[in-house]
């Protein structure tokens, strides 16, 4: 998230990343007091949106609490490194600890200095994953053995304390400063009702990681639940599959069907076979030749890219562009479809996986574009849903401006009968870690497709990209990114001006 020179939060930046189920990050590498403000005013906003402001003001405390220990373990670093003491033995630890306290604090500047020279952060990171919250607070020096089993120790004792006031009389030694917060910070997540599970600090790579996971009010995740599921429901408005797809489906289905069979059904809608013919000669099958007929076209795509054709055509031709917002979501659609498409050729060798994730990234967003098409009807019906099951106005605008969409989309796929992987890159195209494994591949793609498109126009920042899906794909960092997406972009607009 990028900061201004004011450090005001951008509210709407904040709610996207709710809606989208995109991470929210902020760096620093010194942690001065006005971003300590900053980073609460972020909680605090980020929190309201979710529904979750009663909890501000514990979890104000807990990640101060953890950013400032990080900050804390980035200066012992550069101490330890500037007096010449190896941090990870045990007598030069003992000997570093004594000064260390009186050392920095006489001298912070210049501490914090080094730390920025050598490239310490501190790294907040917001996300609902699951429907649960998931605040992390990172930082780049490794936590040693010894660290991590007195942070657990204090942890572990902190579960015979009831109460604040029994913690402080019994815990006198504050040498290292993070003992005592750490036991408060564990109380205010016990009062809350959180249990042990909800936090960890653990070291990964070159990172030390703090995380605190909030599961959603399991009333309100179930009425956004069986909201999606009445949304589905009241589908029926919108019609069908036109039933020449749908019988053109069904010869695809069968083992013993024949090319010439497959075409002949096709080209008895001229309409069809036309738009068809336009989507086989695009840059997406880079044919060598142009074709001109469908029975051609059947034999060089093969029945497999014939079927994914026709799900992302009668699904177009279904929902419609005639507004501007569903012809702004169906181009964002054809874009990550391109991008995905290239992708998957270019990193992966499963000949099939090309064409499943065009048809993944052309319908990850049905969930948006359904509501784009909803009748006043639809709309009146949800709206009384949501009053009888006392669901507030608030959310059903959240959920009617994205929250949840990927949801509402496969549930729409599953009752139009759409095959599973395809309903797996609707539902997961947000939180691709939660695929089925089968659907890895396919899933990290159009997530990597449509995150490389809100990438492109600013929305998001690269901070904000998941590892495993760019791990999955041979994607390092930034700059790899960058080149990969200026490739993409140059080939998506020259097949757009033909």
């Amino acid at each position: 998230m990028a900061l201004t020179q004011k450090l005001v939060v951008d509210e709407a930046k904040v709610k996207k990343a709710i809606l989208s189920g995109l991470p929210l990050t902020v760096t620093t590498f010194t942690l001065p007091r006005e971003m300590e403000d900053y980073i609460e005013s972020i909680i605090a906003i980020f929190l309201k949106q979710t529904g979750q402001e009663a909890l501000k003001d514990y979890m104000g405390y807990c990640v101060r609490e953890l950013a400032v220990n990080a900050k804390k373990a980035n200066t012992k670093r550069v101490y330890f490194i500037e007096n010449g003491l190896n941090i990870s033995d045990p007598e030069d630890y003992r000997k570093g600890m004594e000064e260390f306290k009186e050392t920095t604090l006489g001298n912070i500047e210049h501490f914090i200095e080094l730390q920025k020279e050598m490239g310490l952060y501190i790294k907040l990171v917001l996300q609902i994953r699951e429907n649960i919250i998931n605040i992390e607070i990172y930082n780049n020096a490794a936590i040693t053995r010894a660290e991590l089993i007195r942070i657990h120790d204090r942890l572990a004792r902190s579960r015979q304390y009831n109460s604040l006031e029994d913690a402080l009389s019994h815990l006198i030694d504050d040498s290292e400063g993070a003992g005592l917060g750490l036991v408060i910070l564990a109380l205010m997540l016990k009062k809350i009702g959180l249990d042990d599970d909800c936090f960890d600090i653990h070291g990964k790579d070159n990172e030390t990681i703090a995380r605190i996971m909030i599961p959603m009010d399991r009333v309100q995740v179930e009425k956004i639940s069986s909201l999606s599921r009445e949304i589905a429901n009241s589908v029926s408005s919108l019609p069908q599959f036109p039933e020449n797809i749908m019988e053109v489906q069904r010869l695809l289905a069968n083992p013993r069907a024949e090319m010439g069979s497959i075409a002949k059904h096709l080209s008895a809608d001229p309409a069809l076979t036309a738009d068809l013919l336009r989507l086989v000669n695009s840059a997406h099958y880079m044919l060598l030749m142009r074709v001109d007929n469908i029975f051609d076209a059947v034999k060089l795509v093969g029945f497999r890219g014939i079927r994914n054709l026709l799900y992302s055509y009668g699904t177009q031709k279904i929902l419609g562009e005639d507004t501007p917002e569903k012809w702004r979501l169906w181009e964002h659609s054809r874009r990550a479809a391109f991008y995905g498409y290239n992708l998957a050729k270019n990193f992966k060798k499963d000949h099939h996986l090309p064409d499943d994730v065009y048809v993944g990234s052309i319908l990850h967003d049905m969930g948006k574009i359904v509501f784009s098409s909803a009748h006043p009807d639809l709309l009146d019906n949800i709206r009384h849903f949501c009053e009888e099951k006392d669901i507030s106005v608030s959310t059903f605008e959240d959920i009617a401006g994205g929250m949840n969409h990927s949801e509402i989309g496969a549930l729409i796929a599953k009752k139009w009968n759409f095959p599973d992987f395809l309903i797996s890159a609707i539902r997961y195209h947000h939180s691709p870690s939660a695929a089925p494994e089968a659907d890895r591949d396919l899933v990290d793609c159009v997530y990597l497709s449509n995150m490389m498109c809100e990438y492109e126009n600013g929305a998001v920042t690269f901070d904000q990209f998941e590892e495993g899906p760019l791990a999955n794909y041979g994607i390092p960092d930034k700059i790899h990114l960058d080149g990969i997406l200026e490739r993409l972009a140059e080939g998506f607009k020259n097949e757009s001006e033909k």
